[in-house]
């Protein structure tokens, strides 16, 4: 039977295979939203089908999913133990690897690596998702190692070097900004001067713009939003949130906003509420603002800022907005915790989908809201925790509802002494893809 569920499964979601894809980070449209239809209601209680394993090496990088194939990237570091300190560079020597599969059987096609020394904290492997698009794969590693893949084959078409090419240096934690293909354009967060933001030609890695100098590039990825009709780019590094032209990269406006340590991470959130046209964006050291995004042109305006008591401070975990509600993990209280948009003010926290009944900092999961079709209707929202628990739940603004969870994955990472799993998983094919530092697993979630 385990031989036969492969191609059981193949056989009955190959369409969806290929038509429902999760490209990149956050989906195919960078969003964090799954359209897929006939999906599951609810876990039940014995879970549900588990459709293959694979053995992987270490990274926080999650999988993406592009026409019946994965892509992910990993590091092997040999037998050496790796240990986790926040305030210090781990030297390892090892290969960071991108590997291709075939989303049906986990079957190995091709995969991609290089002899890639690390001198970064938290030294686990790869951050960034690979991102296909047209037939190739952008995969950027961890030392700022950038590489256009030819998607079938794996073909080297070019590669770039950011320490060697633009003396940036390599972040503590690692380079860590998804990669953005937008139009012709790869667009990255890179660093060094003048540099912070470049954009290549996608199919040449040709040069077309450089821009914004920072005292650390931060580990935000590049986001298009668009406000008063113009599509602006934002590129959030570790001093001030900047909006550039994402044709020239010329800065269209900047506001400061400077978190603890240069952590600049979660990607720009962007809303339509009764204040209007709204951007949030917050991390460590309780820095969070809500700006009021103009109308008739270009611009921000601060419509308030955190304190200790409201907000919610993310890091590893993107939130969403939904109506006039704030869903996000708040990595100094380790909740999930809902806002009050208007005012800022918490509505409800629970450490239930992100610690379980442990308790710490940096609490994490990562939300995927279910949009069917990709219409309204449905509020329910899956999380995958850093307990390797795949929730499906409820949120609104009275509060958490929890409609079943599964046990994906052991936790094989370390943060602040207890054992964490952050990676963010894709989902696609009706399934969900999900990675520790151990293997890879791919779970039906059919109907």
């Amino acid at each position: 039977m385990k031989t036969l569920l492969p191609l059981l499964v193949l056989a009955t979601l190959g369409p969806a295979l290929r038509a429902d894809d999760w490209p990149q980070w956050m989906g195919p449209q960078r969003d964090g939203v799954w359209r897929e239809t006939g999906i599951v209601q609810a876990i039940p209680a014995g879970g549900l089908p588990v459709v293959w394993r694979l053995p992987v090496k270490g990274g926080y990088a999650g999988p993406a999913v592009a026409a019946g194939r994965v892509y992910l990237a990993d590091y092997d570091h040999g037998d050496v133990e790796v240990a986790n300190s926040p305030n210090d560079r781990t030297q390892l020597v090892g290969r960071e690897r991108i590997l291709c599969l075939d989303a049906a059987t986990g079957a190995v096609l091709w995969k991609h690596e290089y002899d890639c020394p690390y001198a970064i904290s938290y030294a686990s492997g790869p951050r960034c998702t690979p991102t296909v698009a047209d037939g190739k794969v952008f995969a950027l590693g961890a030392e700022g190692n950038l590489f256009c893949l030819d998607a079938k084959t794996g073909a080297v078409l070019w590669s770039k070097d950011f320490k060697k090419d633009y003396s940036a240096p390599t972040p503590i934690w690692g380079f860590c900004g998804h990669p953005l293909v937008d139009g012709d354009r790869l667009i990255c967060l890179v660093g060094g001067e003048g540099s912070v933001a470049v954009a290549f030609e996608k199919d040449t890695g040709k040069e077309l713009w450089r821009s914004v100098s920072a005292s650390e590039q931060g580990y935000c990825p590049p986001t298009i939003i668009e406000t008063a009709g113009v599509r602006q780019l934002m590129i959030w590094d570790a001093d001030k949130l900047n909006s550039l032209d994402p044709a020239t990269g010329t800065l269209v406006w900047s506001q400061p906003l400077k978190p603890a340590y240069g952590m600049s991470i979660m990607a720009p959130q962007v809303a339509d509420t009764k204040q209007g046209r709204v951007l949030y964006a917050s991390g460590i050291g309780r820095v969070a603002a809500l700006f009021s995004l103009a109308a008739d042109k270009p611009g921000a305006s601060i419509l308030w800022r955190g304190n200790p008591k409201n907000a919610v401070y993310c890091a590893n975990s993107t939130p969403f907005i939904e109506g006039q509600t704030l869903y996000g993990c708040d990595c100094e209280t380790g909740f999930l915790t809902a806002v009050d948009l208007a005012t800022g003010d918490r509505l409800w926290e629970t450490g239930q989908p992100t610690l379980g009944d442990r308790r710490g900092r940096h609490g994490t999961a990562f939300l995927v809201r279910h949009r069917p079709g990709g219409g309204p209707g449905d509020d329910r929202t899956w999380l995958f925790s850093e307990t390797g628990d795949l929730i499906l739940a409820v949120l609104s603004p009275t509060g958490f509802e929890e409609l079943g969870r599964m046990h994906l994955l052991d936790p094989t990472n370390e943060c602040f002494g207890r054992e964490v799993v952050w990676s963010h998983p894709a989902f696609a094919g009706r399934c969900v893809f999900a990675r520790n530092d151990e293997e890879l697993v791919c779970v039906s979630l059919a109907k």
